[in-house]
């Protein structure tokens, strides 16, 4: 690892932890107070560190399988101290996590790499607000600044300030954006954007999407008219579809990865706006109850702030080494 790589882990170590800070303050006072005036991990104890769990937002079915571990642990082991319970649970965590998608993501998230020739096509969907365009943004800019061509297709056409906002961040990050008048098909926009960035040999191309969920069925028809027009320029597009969640919104994240996850066929997600929630442990739930893996998250407003998610780091930071 050379001096600017270990420089750049740390950056991002330290960002982590600032962006998590207040679901670490949030569950370590919870656990606190389960195990107050208790020196061994029973049934009390337990019953406890359910409610915590489920009240930090990892969901009710994730949290009883991360009980189930622990009362495992606690059957085996006979005799378990409370002041073990923090690395108990990072430990069960980050396992639970490995077995649901084994391997890491990469250095930049998804490979990138072109596919037959042609430009690595993303699909990224979600509700308005949750931070959607701003995460195209964002990862249009890491991936320029490491030397990808990058092609930004502006389909969500039912906003103006949508492809506006896109339209800035494209410049930011040195991205081509193509885009058409508001109101115009989003289909068609995802064609011209293919259809240019295979022409021009680009690396990856971006599609933004609406984020309306008006009904499932017209959101299901606008999702498959987009996949099916893009396949007729690169057969095997889009090579993902990442779902963007706004992760201060709790368990409204689980309803809204349920509703997207039956109208399109999602690969992957994003959490945003972790830094400024205490409900982080959305992300542990998520992942397990949708066997999705994520592959970034928000932590800050900075273009670095959007990392590629590192399941033993976030355990790490959430409940300490």
């Amino acid at each position: 690892m050379g001096l600017f790589d270990f420089f750049s882990k740390k950056e991002n170590r330290e960002n982590l932890d600032k962006g998590l800070e207040k679901t670490k303050e949030s569950v370590f006072s919870k656990i606190a107070r389960a195990v107050a005036g208790k020196t061994k991990v029973d049934d009390e104890v337990l019953d406890n560190l359910e409610e915590v769990l489920i009240t930090s937002d990892v969901g009710v079915d994730t949290t009883l399988r991360i009980i189930e571990r622990i009362e495992k642990r606690v059957a085996r082991d006979k005799y378990m101290n409370v002041s073990e319970l923090n690395g108990i649970l990072r430990e069960e965590i980050a396992a639970l996590l490995e077995e649901n998608h084994p391997g890491e993501n990469g250095e930049l998230g998804f490979g990138f790499e072109k596919k037959n020739g042609n430009p690595f096509v993303v699909m990224v969907v979600g509700v308005n607000g949750v931070g959607k365009t701003t995460t195209i943004g964002k990862i249009a800019a890491q991936l320029t600044k490491a030397g990808k061509k990058v092609y930004i297709g502006a389909a969500d056409t039912f906003r103006a300030a949508a492809i506006d906002q896109l339209d800035v961040w494209a410049r930011r990050a040195g991205a081509t954006m193509i885009r058409q008048e508001m109101g115009s098909d989003p289909a068609s926009v995802a064609f011209d954007a293919l259809t240019s960035a295979k022409a021009n040999d680009a690396d990856v191309v971006l599609i933004d999407t609406a984020g309306r969920l008006h009904n499932k069925v017209g959101l299901m028809n606008e999702l498959t008219k987009i996949r099916n027009v893009m396949q007729k320029v690169i057969p095997d597009a889009p090579h993902e579809v990442l779902l963007v969640l706004d992760g201060s919104t709790g368990q409204n994240a689980f309803e809204q990865a349920k509703q997207f996850t039956q109208a399109t066929q999602v690969t992957s997600l994003a959490v945003t706006k972790l830094d400024g929630t205490a409900k982080g442990g959305v992300v542990i739930g998520i992942s397990d109850m949708f066997k999705i893996p994520v592959v970034y998250i928000g932590v800050g407003e900075g273009i670095d702030h959007l990392q590629v998610f590192d399941r033993r780091a976030f355990v790490n930071s959430l409940f300490g080494e």
